[in-house]
Protein backbone atom coordinates (compact mmCIF):
# COMPACT_ATOMS: atom_id res chain seq x y z
CA UNK A 1 0.00 0.00 0.00
CA UNK A 2 3.05 2.44 0.79
CA UNK A 3 4.38 2.06 -2.45
CA UNK A 4 0.85 2.73 -4.28
CA UNK A 5 0.99 5.54 -2.68
CA UNK A 6 4.43 6.73 -3.11
CA UNK A 7 3.65 5.91 -6.76
CA UNK A 8 0.52 8.30 -6.32
CA UNK A 9 2.17 10.77 -5.44
CA UNK A 10 4.72 11.02 -7.57
CA UNK A 11 2.32 10.40 -10.82
CA UNK A 12 0.90 13.65 -9.39
CA UNK A 13 4.05 15.31 -9.24
CA UNK A 14 5.48 14.06 -12.28
CA UNK A 15 2.16 15.63 -14.42
CA UNK A 16 2.16 18.65 -12.91
CA UNK A 17 5.65 19.27 -13.53
CA UNK A 18 4.57 18.66 -17.21
CA UNK A 19 2.21 20.83 -17.08
CA UNK A 20 3.72 23.47 -15.17
CA UNK A 21 6.37 23.34 -17.34
CA UNK A 22 4.61 23.36 -21.18
CA UNK A 23 1.82 25.43 -19.87
CA UNK A 24 2.89 27.67 -16.94
CA UNK A 25 1.58 27.82 -13.46
CA UNK A 26 -1.38 30.05 -14.16
CA UNK A 27 -2.20 28.26 -17.58
CA UNK A 28 -2.42 24.78 -15.37
CA UNK A 29 -5.44 24.05 -12.90
CA UNK A 30 -5.82 21.85 -10.35
CA UNK A 31 -8.36 19.24 -12.16
CA UNK A 32 -6.30 19.58 -15.56
CA UNK A 33 -3.67 18.16 -12.86
CA UNK A 34 -5.96 15.40 -11.69
CA UNK A 35 -7.41 14.47 -14.48
CA UNK A 36 -3.67 13.93 -16.78
CA UNK A 37 -2.55 12.15 -13.49
CA UNK A 38 -5.61 9.51 -13.51
CA UNK A 39 -5.40 10.15 -9.64
CA UNK A 40 -8.59 10.96 -7.63
CA UNK A 41 -9.34 14.16 -6.48
CA UNK A 42 -8.88 13.04 -3.02
CA UNK A 43 -4.90 11.89 -3.24
CA UNK A 44 -3.93 15.22 -4.31
CA UNK A 45 -5.42 17.28 -1.34
CA UNK A 46 -4.02 14.20 0.79
CA UNK A 47 -0.41 14.55 -0.78
CA UNK A 48 -0.49 18.42 -1.27
CA UNK A 49 -3.07 19.99 1.01
CA UNK A 50 -1.76 23.27 0.32
CA UNK A 51 -3.15 23.13 -2.99
CA UNK A 52 -1.47 24.52 -6.36
CA UNK A 53 1.33 26.74 -4.52
CA UNK A 54 2.41 23.31 -2.34
CA UNK A 55 2.67 21.56 -5.44
CA UNK A 56 4.38 24.33 -7.67
CA UNK A 57 7.12 24.31 -4.63
CA UNK A 58 7.32 20.53 -5.07
CA UNK A 59 7.32 20.43 -8.79
CA UNK A 60 10.55 23.12 -8.41
CA UNK A 61 12.25 20.60 -5.82
CA UNK A 62 11.23 17.21 -8.49
CA UNK A 63 13.17 19.74 -11.28
CA UNK A 64 16.44 20.87 -9.22
CA UNK A 65 16.61 17.26 -8.01
CA UNK A 66 16.62 16.37 -11.38
CA UNK A 67 18.69 18.85 -13.33
CA UNK A 68 21.24 18.32 -10.21
CA UNK A 69 21.05 15.07 -10.65
CA UNK A 70 22.00 14.69 -14.43
CA UNK A 71 24.98 17.71 -13.39
CA UNK A 72 26.14 15.00 -10.90
CA UNK A 73 26.26 12.34 -13.57
CA UNK A 74 27.65 13.96 -16.52
CA UNK A 75 30.39 15.02 -14.23
CA UNK A 76 30.72 11.78 -13.17
CA UNK A 77 31.90 10.94 -16.76
CA UNK A 78 34.55 13.37 -17.50
CA UNK A 79 37.99 13.78 -16.12
CA UNK A 80 37.86 17.04 -16.66
CA UNK A 81 34.81 19.47 -15.01
CA UNK A 82 34.98 21.55 -18.08
CA UNK A 83 34.32 19.20 -20.55
CA UNK A 84 31.32 18.01 -17.94
CA UNK A 85 29.38 21.21 -18.66
CA UNK A 86 30.41 21.78 -21.86
CA UNK A 87 29.01 17.83 -22.29
CA UNK A 88 26.18 18.79 -20.39
CA UNK A 89 24.98 21.66 -22.15
CA UNK A 90 25.51 19.75 -25.94
CA UNK A 91 23.40 16.87 -24.11
CA UNK A 92 20.73 19.49 -23.05
CA UNK A 93 20.59 20.30 -26.78
CA UNK A 94 20.65 16.62 -28.18
CA UNK A 95 17.86 15.73 -26.08
CA UNK A 96 15.26 18.68 -26.86
CA UNK A 97 15.97 18.19 -30.69
CA UNK A 98 15.15 14.63 -30.33
CA UNK A 99 12.00 15.25 -27.99
CA UNK A 100 10.26 17.76 -31.07
CA UNK A 101 11.23 20.80 -28.80
CA UNK A 102 8.07 19.90 -26.50
CA UNK A 103 7.46 19.51 -22.95
CA UNK A 104 10.62 21.47 -22.25
CA UNK A 105 10.98 24.75 -21.31
CA UNK A 106 13.72 27.06 -19.71
CA UNK A 107 13.84 26.16 -16.12
CA UNK A 108 13.75 30.52 -14.88
CA UNK A 109 11.21 30.68 -17.86
CA UNK A 110 8.27 29.58 -16.05
CA UNK A 111 10.04 28.99 -12.63
CA UNK A 112 11.78 31.68 -11.98
CA UNK A 113 10.06 34.23 -14.35
CA UNK A 114 6.29 33.28 -13.52
CA UNK A 115 5.78 31.76 -10.10
CA UNK A 116 8.36 34.26 -8.32
CA UNK A 117 5.63 37.01 -8.56
CA UNK A 118 3.24 34.27 -7.27
CA UNK A 119 4.47 34.25 -3.42
CA UNK A 120 8.00 34.35 -1.26
CA UNK A 121 8.05 30.63 -0.82
CA UNK A 122 8.29 30.01 -4.67
CA UNK A 123 10.30 33.13 -4.91
CA UNK A 124 12.43 31.63 -2.44
CA UNK A 125 12.44 28.41 -3.81
CA UNK A 126 13.74 29.46 -7.56
CA UNK A 127 16.28 31.24 -5.81
CA UNK A 128 17.77 28.46 -4.14
CA UNK A 129 17.17 26.09 -7.63
CA UNK A 130 20.06 28.70 -9.12
CA UNK A 131 21.87 29.10 -6.09
CA UNK A 132 22.78 25.26 -6.00
CA UNK A 133 23.27 24.58 -9.56
CA UNK A 134 25.81 27.58 -9.56
CA UNK A 135 27.69 26.24 -6.62
CA UNK A 136 27.55 23.12 -8.28
CA UNK A 137 29.35 24.59 -11.17
CA UNK A 138 31.14 26.83 -9.33
CA UNK A 139 32.58 23.74 -7.20
CA UNK A 140 33.75 22.10 -10.20
CA UNK A 141 35.33 25.08 -11.56
CA UNK A 142 37.51 25.48 -8.28
CA UNK A 143 38.27 21.89 -8.75
CA UNK A 144 39.94 23.37 -12.32
CA UNK A 145 41.97 25.48 -10.53
CA UNK A 146 39.49 28.65 -10.43
CA UNK A 147 39.50 30.89 -7.39
CA UNK A 148 35.86 30.63 -5.25
CA UNK A 149 35.11 34.30 -6.63
CA UNK A 150 35.76 33.75 -10.14
CA UNK A 151 34.14 30.12 -10.35
CA UNK A 152 30.82 31.40 -8.93
CA UNK A 153 30.90 33.96 -11.00
CA UNK A 154 31.74 31.99 -14.70
CA UNK A 155 29.21 29.92 -12.56
CA UNK A 156 26.01 32.53 -13.03
CA UNK A 157 27.24 33.68 -16.35
CA UNK A 158 27.15 29.86 -17.88
CA UNK A 159 23.64 29.48 -16.36
CA UNK A 160 22.48 32.93 -17.77
CA UNK A 161 23.88 31.53 -21.42
CA UNK A 162 22.04 28.42 -21.10
CA UNK A 163 18.36 30.17 -19.91
CA UNK A 164 19.35 32.40 -22.46
CA UNK A 165 19.92 29.50 -25.18
CA UNK A 166 17.41 27.15 -23.89
CA UNK A 167 14.97 30.16 -24.46
CA UNK A 168 16.00 30.59 -28.46
CA UNK A 169 16.02 27.37 -28.85
CA UNK A 170 12.54 26.92 -27.89
CA UNK A 171 11.51 29.93 -30.08
CA UNK A 172 13.30 28.94 -32.98
CA UNK A 173 12.64 25.06 -32.63
CA UNK A 174 16.50 24.71 -33.42
CA UNK A 175 19.21 23.35 -30.97
CA UNK A 176 21.34 25.73 -32.64
CA UNK A 177 21.79 28.23 -30.06
CA UNK A 178 22.28 25.66 -27.27
CA UNK A 179 25.12 23.75 -29.42
CA UNK A 180 26.73 27.10 -30.15
CA UNK A 181 26.95 27.63 -26.13
CA UNK A 182 28.12 24.26 -25.77
CA UNK A 183 31.06 25.23 -28.40
CA UNK A 184 31.90 28.51 -26.60
CA UNK A 185 31.72 28.08 -22.94
CA UNK A 186 35.23 26.04 -23.71
CA UNK A 187 36.73 29.34 -24.52
CA UNK A 188 35.20 31.05 -21.72
CA UNK A 189 36.71 28.50 -19.35
CA UNK A 190 39.97 28.37 -20.83
CA UNK A 191 42.18 29.71 -18.01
Amino acid sequence: MVSQKQSSRDNILATASRLFVTQGYHGTGLNQIIKESGAPKGSLYYYFPEGKEELALECIKHIRNLLMNKFKENFSKHESSIIGIQNFIRNLAIDVHRDGYENFLPLGFWVAAETSTVSSALRNECQLVFADWNAMIAEKLMEEGFSEEKAHSLGMVIISMMEGATILTITRQDNQPLLQVAEHVLTLLRR
